[in-house]
């Protein structure tokens, strides 16, 4: 099978479900939106099934993707973190969408859950590694609460408006990831 019209495919898939949502999936829907001849999503992945497992993988490939610089201090941390979630609000929104929408779908469907594990397993421990990078005290109790405070942000990014994400500190990225750290480890040290 052709690589390059798998991955069309599949991103038309993301599109798909960060416009439509899931009742929206279809193999015409992809079809149409990758602008292929209809049957072509059918011919790739034969069932639903197969298109949710290629979207999410697709979703799990699109994430490593994001380029991210190792931080060396705490201040490269804060760079590191605000990145990801300009990601999220920016070019990484419809692949966010999507995959909100796998997870409501993991929901009924362990096997796809499995999938998506596979980024959550990942953030966990690149987040405790990177706060160790950092030079700050990281244990993974700390790490996780980062996290997932981060994981609960993600949703507030993708839908808020302005007056919602200014009254929970989301207006201002830098701030909330100041924050986070801030009720994390304490302020750093006064130079």
């Amino acid at each position: 099978m052709n690589q390059e019209r798998r991955e069309r495919l599949q991103d038309a898939g993301i599109e798909v479900l960060a416009e439509v949502g899931s009742r929206g999936l279809t193999h015409r829907a992809v079809d149409a939106a990758a602008d292929v001849p209809e049957g072509t999503a059918k011919n790739y992945f034969p069932t639903r099934d197969a298109l949710l497992r290629a979207i999410a993988e697709r979703c799990v490939e699109l994430y490593r993707r994001i380029p991210v610089q190792a931080p060396t201090d705490r201040q490269g941390l804060k760079v590191m973190i605000r990145t990801l979630l300009e990601n999220v609000a920016g070019p990484g929104r419809s692949r966010m969408l999507a995959i909100h929408e796998l997870q409501c779908e993991a929901t009924r469907k362990p096997w796809l859950a499995a999938v998506l594990d596979t980024v959550t397993a990942a953030d966990f421990a690149a987040f405790e590694a990177a706060h160790r990078a950092a030079g700050l005290p990281a244990t993974p109790q700390r790490a996780a609460a980062a996290t997932l405070a981060l994981h609960a942000a993600i949703p507030y990014l993708l839908a808020s408006g302005p007056e919602t994400l200014a009254a929970i500190g989301l207006h201002d990225l830098d701030a909330f990831v100041t924050d986070l750290l801030d009720s994390l480890y304490g302020p750093p040290p006064a130079t």
